[in-house]
């Protein structure tokens, strides 16, 4: 499952990151890494972009990236 299709409302945990190159690491850079717990607070109303809690700070993620990021 990837960070996009979890729930509003719900926690995850990431399991693996899928982009490369550039987009893997601005992804890394974001503090978004295997591991971490990743809370889905908004999700805009045509699904783009998405807005989550990590790391203790609010982040919004394209739909694209968020379909990078595997979580369990």
């Amino acid at each position: 499952m990837t960070l996009r299709e979890v729930p509003c409302g719900q926690s995850a945990r990431v399991t693996k990151l899928t982009g490369t190159g550039p987009v893997k690491r601005r992804i890394m850079d974001m503090g978004i890494t295997k591991g971490v717990d990743v809370f889905v607070r908004k999700v805009a109303p045509l699904g783009d972009p998405v807005e989550v809690t990590v790391r203790g700070y609010e982040l919004s993620l394209r739909k694209a990236d968020a379909e990078m990021i595997e979580v369990g």
